[in-house]
């Protein structure tokens, strides 16, 4: 069982950024602007030791594949920005290749959405438009990405590259497209491509070319369960808010068969929810979230993604999500206690000595003053 966690690149400057949202702009800048909306909201979520990380500095990249491996996790899942020739947010990953660290695995999620005012990947306020083009663009965009699928470093499947696709749906020639870009991949030495559609918060519909499907938390529960008791409105100072209950996603969660349809579907886990830093009242927030809480949910998903969905692969929202509420990195509240929680969840499975014990001893503090001594669990 492998632990894949996302990971957004949005903590450095990139000069369209600066343009849509003002100069300097980075994810921090909505986390740090966030203030409490009720009584109880843990807002605004600040990193440990104000380390306020830039992923164009080598040692923040270091120290969290260091941190991720130390606590469990077996490697990352980058988010990966292409508008039909166009990249964005690039560089944090396009130094991951070129430096060769850190030697921590790693595969990518094309986020294939519109990029929008609203943060929703919707049809409007469109900051950022996606077109997907023809055959020329699908190969212009294969060969931007045939350097990472053959570094040593890519998580594989049977040989095969994996890839995530955000929002398949939007793909008006889909599967003519992963069938070109399997034809590429054998072309240039490869098996093939792991094609992965993710299941999300939004219509799935029926497609061909893809060997699995992640079950992408909590919006695939917050889209398609339908039970009321997870949702109520608080009444802010401005208007009403949506809140979730923790404990009811998970339960939805953990309640679910998975529908194959003959494919393979892998596992997703949540640490929490909360995109009020980007929306304000007009997001959703989880109430009733703790570390103790993910341990044990955490712990029952793993024993089911090995017995029910027979998986090779647990992913999690999200290493660093932190305008959305999502991340197992150390904050000032709880320091290290989700990571924690995550290396007792694979404890309590039989997993952690196999995953990560053997080299949680040799991750070493980075050497900058400003990053927090993090090896608590060794």
């Amino acid at each position: 069982m492998k632990l894949i966690a996302f990971l957004l690149p949005q903590f450095h400057r990139i000069p369209e950024n600066d343009c849509w949202w003002g100069e300097g702009f980075t994810e921090w800048t909505n986390t740090r602007k966030s203030r409490p909306l009720y009584r109880g909201h843990m807002q605004p979520k600040e990193p440990l030791d104000d380390y306020y990380y830039d992923l164009t500095d080598r040692e923040a990249r270091q120290w969290q594949a260091d941190l991720a491996r130390a606590y469990g996790i077996y490697g990352f899942c980058y988010y990966h920005y292409w508008f039909k020739g166009k990249r964005l947010l690039e560089k944090p990953f396009n130094q991951v290749l070129r430096l060769g660290e850190p030697h921590f695995p790693f595969c990518l999620s094309w986020a294939n959405e519109a990029w929008t005012r609203k943060w929703d990947g919707g049809n409007q306020h469109i900051l950022q438009p996606q077109d997907y083009g023809t055959e020329h663009d699908w190969e212009h965009h294969f060969y931007d990405l045939l350097e990472a699928f053959k570094d040593e470093r890519y998580i594989r499947v049977n040989g095969k590259p994996l890839f995530l696709i955000y929002r398949p749906g939007n793909i008006p020639r889909c599967e003519e497209m992963l069938k070109f870009w399997n034809r590429l991949a054998a072309g240039n030495g490869l098996e093939g491509i792991h094609f992965v559609r993710t299941l999300g918060g939004f219509p799935v519909p029926q497609q061909k070319g893809f060997d699995a499907s992640v079950e992408f938390e909590p919006h695939y529960t917050f889209a398609h369960h339908h039970s009321e008791n997870l949702w109520n409105y608080i009444t802010t100072a401005r208007s009403q808010h949506l809140i979730v209950d923790y404990d009811g996603v998970w339960q939805s969660v953990l309640g679910r068969s998975p529908h194959r349809g003959g494919e393979m579907v892998y596992p997703g886990a949540f640490v929490n929810w909360d995109n009020t830093p980007r929306l304000a009242e007009k997001g959703q927030s989880c109430i009733g979230a703790s570390p103790d809480k993910f341990r044990h949910y955490l712990s029952l998903q793993l024993r089911r993604a090995a017995s029910v969905y027979q998986s090779e692969f647990l992913f999690i929202n999200a290493w660093n999500e932190w305008a959305e509420g999502a991340y197992l990195e150390p904050d000032r509240h709880y320091r290290y206690r989700y990571l924690e929680a995550v290396k007792q969840a694979l404890e309590e499975n039989g997993l952690y000595s196999l995953q990560a014990a053997s080299r949680a001893d040799k991750a070493e503090a980075p050497h900058s003053a400003k990053c927090p001594a993090y090896i608590e669990a060794t």
